[in-house]
């Protein structure tokens, strides 16, 4: 079977308590177009993944519908409904040149401040509470929406900084075919500038994460200040969390 881009599990990582996250249950990957019948029976049978959430905007999921299948949920939390320039899809990365890294730096700005990335981002942690039903989620290359999403979901089970930051890391291997392929794609209506700007914005770099987790303190004192007050998570939501994914 084909590889699906980007997918891999959350499972496996320790905490800084020894527990581990458990496997099998919450799965992240890019975009979900042309999947194969093989691919679709890996994610529906092998994986049994049973719900999908997808944090495109309505453009992205237009020009490249999710394939899904008939025993699978769908949602949509669009992170970036309200901001008036998604710099996290495709067609922005390709009609945009320069600054790559300083814009890139401004979008994990607006994943932690922007009211309807905060409110997605809760519905997601929220989706996470039903047990025993595993669930996949992504964006469009499934590095920045995502890799916040992957990120917070990792930080509130209290794993590592370094295990964190290395699961998003996993990003730029993970897509290193597929991103060629963009290029290949695209390569005739791009500049070389743009190529190099395209090339730079479907990479992941540590200093946005990292920039994330720091917008996040200068805003709100504290990881479980932002938890509570920014994402509007209930102490009961978190511990049940902790609860569903964490074993000894």
């Amino acid at each position: 079977m084909e590889p699906i881009t980007n997918l891999r599990s959350l499972g496996g990582h320790r905490n800084r308590q020894h527990q581990v996250v458990r496997d099998g249950l919450l799965y992240r990957s890019g975009q979900l177009d042309h999947l194969t019948t093989a691919q679709i029976n890996y994610l529906a049978s092998t994986l049994k993944i049973t719900r999908i959430v997808d944090m495109r905007s309505r453009d992205e999921r237009q020009r490249f519908p999710d394939v899904t299948w008939a025993q699978v949920d769908y949602q949509v939390l669009d992170m970036l409904a309200q901001v008036t320039q998604n710099d996290a899809s495709l067609q922005m990365m390709i009609t945009s040149t320069g600054a790559v890294h300083d814009r890139m730096v401004q979008l994990y700005e607006q994943l932690a401040l922007d009211a309807t990335a905060r409110a997605s981002y809760r519905q997601f942690i929220q989706a996470l509470l039903v047990p025993n039903e595993p669930l996949l989620f992504h964006c469009f290359a499934g590095k920045d929406r995502t890799g916040v999403g992957a990120a917070l979901f990792l930080k509130i089970l209290d794993v590592s900084e370094t295990q964190i930051m290395a699961d998003y890391l996993l990003t730029n291997e993970a897509r290193a075919a597929a991103n060629q392929q963009i290029l290949q794609q695209y390569a005739a209506q791009m500049s070389p500038d743009q190529q190099r700007a395209v090339n730079e914005a479907l990479v992941v770099d540590e200093d946005y994460l990292t920039h994330y987790f720091e917008v996040v303190q200068e805003h709100y004192g504290t990881f479980d200040a932002y938890l509570h007050t920014g994402l509007g998570l209930t102490a009961a939501e978190l511990q049940r969390l902790r609860q569903l994914y964490l074993t000894d």
